[in-house]
């Protein structure tokens, strides 16, 4: 969300971090609807005053025994409130209409986000590892996966429909080994607090990390109007949802593992095969809540924190920062985490770590106080994947895969393996 205030003074700023992203200028309007509010805000002001003044009058009437001012007065004073009535209503449409239209503008990019127009002006800004060379053709994923029983589309299809899995024996117990791996990474050494949160929330709460109502078509709704998450982000992000924070309290640093749910809206006849686009996939999220001030460096700390976890799996992957035009709705900036797919020959997305600004501090009414000085100001958030579960069970398949279809087990995850070196 936006601070129509700063918007009416720095309106060619808004603009231009409109156009970066690719959408066209509304600071005008914005302004145009804002005045028109103002405007009536300020009529009822007035009108209240005519109001309070032709009360005291009557009063001073019915002290004259003049009973034909006094009456006079009172219609007067009536034909005032009718007035107030309506202008209260005309003026809370005209409230509601602006914060609908901020609620629907994408966040502002950073300085230093590179501007572009989509995934091909995306900048590389380091590489880690190095692919493996086979001495045999690797596989995809399902094609491995379904070789040792243990994938299964077709009755995942039966059960629930296209876009899902089943996984059995010890690849079920692989994704969650990988889990379990990652939340004990990130509570134990980079000092994230483990929550587990509902599946299940409100309609302010996913409005709160911008979600809604601009993306509802991407989520599934229940008949009794809760929403299935899409990440652990959105009811992490709102356990400081109208809350007022202490600065000493900050960096507030959570970690989740939850069940994930995308309609995928939008996605046909992209990844129809395989585990990496699925409407239902698990994911361990980060989320941290801060203040201005340390939010970029915070962001450097979450993202080498999903970064860590790839190493550890000996997964090759690059880190990439996203452009102007490829950035998602609530970001000022976002690194993408790509892994690198043998069986498909490419680097594909595994983990997006965002710097949101304190645009959903604004929707969720999140604040602290500062240290010094007087008021409050609101937070700072940051979300990024810790990575998802499921893509990272596809990249250990595909980057540890033998030319018998076995898959050697990576050692970071033997011990939640129970030891056992090698799926066959």
């Amino acid at each position: 969300m936006h601070d129509i205030k700063w918007i009416r003074d720095n309106g060619a700023a808004f603009d231009k971090g409109l156009a970066d992203r690719n959408k066209p200028a509304m600071a005008e309007a914005l302004i145009v609807l804002d005045e028109a509010r103002r405007a009536q805000l300020t009529r009822l002001q007035e009108l209240q005053a005519q109001a309070n003044a032709s009360a005291k009058a009557i009063g001073a009437a019915m002290g004259r025994k003049d009973t034909a001012e006094a009456e006079r007065l009172k219609a007067s004073v009536a034909a005032i409130k009718a007035e107030i009535q309506k202008g209260e209503a005309d003026a809370r449409d005209l409230e509601t209409e602006l914060t609908e239209v901020l609620a629907g503008i994408p966040n502002l990019p950073a300085a230093d986000v590179p501007v572009g127009r989509d995934e091909s002006d995306n900048v590389e800004v380091r590489r880690w590892g190095t692919p493996r060379e086979f001495d045999f053709a690797p596989k995809q994923h399902f094609e491995l996966g379904e070789a040792l029983g243990q994938m299964d589309f077709e009755t995942a299809t039966k059960i629930s429909g296209a876009r899902f899995v089943l996984l059995k024996g010890q690849l079920a117990r692989l994704e969650r080994a990988l889990a379990q791996f990652m939340l004990d990474l990130h509570t134990d050494t980079h000092g994230y607090t483990e929550v587990s949160p509902p599946f299940l929330v409100k309609s302010e709460t996913a409005y709160g990390t911008g979600n809604l109502p601009k993306f509802a078509e991407d989520l599934f709704r229940t008949e009794t109007g809760l929403w299935l998450i899409p990440t652990a982000e959105v009811p992490v992000t709102n356990i400081v949802r109208d809350e007022i924070l202490t600065e000493a309290e900050l960096p507030h640093r959570y970690t989740a593992w939850t069940p994930c749910f995308r309609s995928e809206a939008g996605s046909a006849g992209r990844d129809t095969r395989g585990m990496i686009r699925l409407h239902q996939f698990a994911k361990v999220e980060l989320v941290s809540i801060t203040t201005p001030e340390a939010s970029e460096a915070e962001h450097e700390r979450m993202t080498a924190a999903a970064e860590e976890v790839l190493k550890r799996l000996g997964l090759p992957f690059r880190t990439i920062a996203l452009c102007t035009g490829d950035m998602g709705f609530a970001s000022k900036k976002t690194y993408d985490l790509e892994v690198w797919l043998p069986g498909q020959n490419a680097y594909r997305e595994i983990s997006s770590c965002s710097n949101c600004g304190d645009f959903q501090g604004r929707r969720m009414n999140a604040r602290y106080r500062p240290a010094e000085g007087k008021g409050t100001r609101f937070v700072h958030t940051l979300n990024g994947s810790g990575v998802a579960v499921g893509r990272c069970l596809v990249a250990v398949l595909e980057n540890w895969q033998n030319a018998d279809g076995s898959i050697t087990v990576p050692d970071a995850l033997r011990p939640y393996m129970g030891g056992l070196e090698r799926i066959g």
